[in-house]
């Protein structure tokens, strides 16, 4: 583990830890965190490396940007292109691949494609602009909502009629559900996302934890974070209980963010969304409410789809379902690359693709 980050203490705390791990582990258990910032943390720091073998990570559809669908980074770029529009978006979806292109090169063939920092700002540049249909790129799971959900609420106040989303977020429980289902299922227990949980709480993972008996520990991203986390679930899992369990406090409580869940509820209603590499999850995803939907660039811009294909040597599908890993892919490290990504997970700073490429050692 590098020390290039943390204390010495917390390295110390982390290897402690470690050690108890290791001494209180008896049989093999899968863990999966869903979460890229944990993902990265683990690579990284070199988590996984210092785990019994018994103990083995697997990395879930974690990349809320991974696993925007094709169809929706398809209808993002027809609409980019549109000489009306100034289509915005967080950095990291600008070089997602669609089908032959991506938003950086729609940008570099003149579509007015800028990168914002929040929601807000794309409402700031539809009133400077008047003249444009200004369109954010509503990506990212609970986390980014409530900004998404002010945004909205901020324009209509306004009044804008130049200013429209087109959503693309997506939930953690549902994608939860969907894994335990699968009949390649491998997961023992879950870390859960502490940011993620920070605005929606963890009582939703209580039904998951009880009807699959799965063990779910909410924790950070820190070594010692992450550490403790993993420590949890396996002393759950060798002492058969099953809970929802809270590592974070300091950010975390059981019922979360109430206001922005809220202000969550009244712009946006769950409607079922497709995973990219994954398939349509039921409830997956959040959609405008009746009284919002003129915010819906998908209903304001009416754009035809053609036949969709992913690249036949990507495997980003089974690293998001937690059944490979991307050191598995034939492609990886050579035809796919961070400049050069077939798929999703090598492009975002939260792919797991993208984890293995800059970190991963050999264990």
């Amino acid at each position: 583990m590098t020390a290039s980050k943390v204390s010495p203490e917390s390295i110390r705390q982390t290897k402690a830890v470690m050690d108890e791990i290791r001494r209180i582990t008896t049989r093999p258990w899968n863990i999966m965190e869903i979460c890229g910032g944990q993902t990265h943390s683990i690579m990284e720091y070199g988590l996984d490396q210092l785990l019994p073998e018994e103990i083995s990570l697997i990395h879930g559809p974690g990349c809320p940007v991974c696993v925007t669908s094709l169809e929706l980074i398809e209808r993002a770029l027809q609409i980019a292109v549109l000489p009306e529009v100034i289509f915005t978006s967080f950095g990291d979806m600008l070089r997602v691949p669609g089908s032959s292109s991506d938003l950086f090169g729609a940008r570099a063939q003149g579509a007015d494609v800028r990168v914002v920092y929040s929601p807000m700002d794309a409402v700031k540049l539809a009133q400077a602009n008047p003249e444009k249909q200004v369109v954010f790129f509503a990506v990212g799971f609970e986390t980014t909502v409530p900004a998404i959900a002010a945004s909205v609420l901020h324009a209509e106040k306004l009044g804008l009629k130049n200013f429209s989303i087109l959503p693309a977020n997506v939930l953690v429980p549902p994608a939860m559900h969907a894994i335990l289902q699968s009949p390649d299922n491998r997961v023992n227990a879950f870390l859960a996302a502490g940011h993620v949980c920070a605005i929606m709480g963890y009582w939703q993972y209580e039904p998951i934890a009880e009807k699959y008996r799965t063990p779910i520990v909410v924790t950070g991203f820190d070594p010692l974070d992450l550490a403790m986390g993993i420590l949890m679930n396996v002393r759950q899992l060798e002492e058969d209980r099953v809970e929802v369990e809270n590592a974070y406090p300091k950010y975390v409580t059981r019922l979360g963010n109430q206001t922005a869940q809220s202000m969550i509820d009244q712009v946006f209603e769950p409607v079922d969304r497709q995973w990219r590499g994954i398939g349509t999850i039921p409830q997956s995803g959040l959609g405008l409410k009746a009284p919002y939907q003129h915010f819906d660039a998908g209903v304001r811009f009416d754009i035809q789809l053609a036949q969709l294909q992913e690249s036949p040597l990507c495997i980003a599908g089974s690293v998001l379902r937690g059944v490979a890993k991307p050191i598995d892919c034939p492609a990886f490290g050579t035809l796919c690359i961070p400049t050069n990504p077939l798929g999703a997970p090598m492009v975002s700073a939260e792919g797991a693709c993208s984890a293995y490429y800059r970190f991963h050692k050999v264990k």
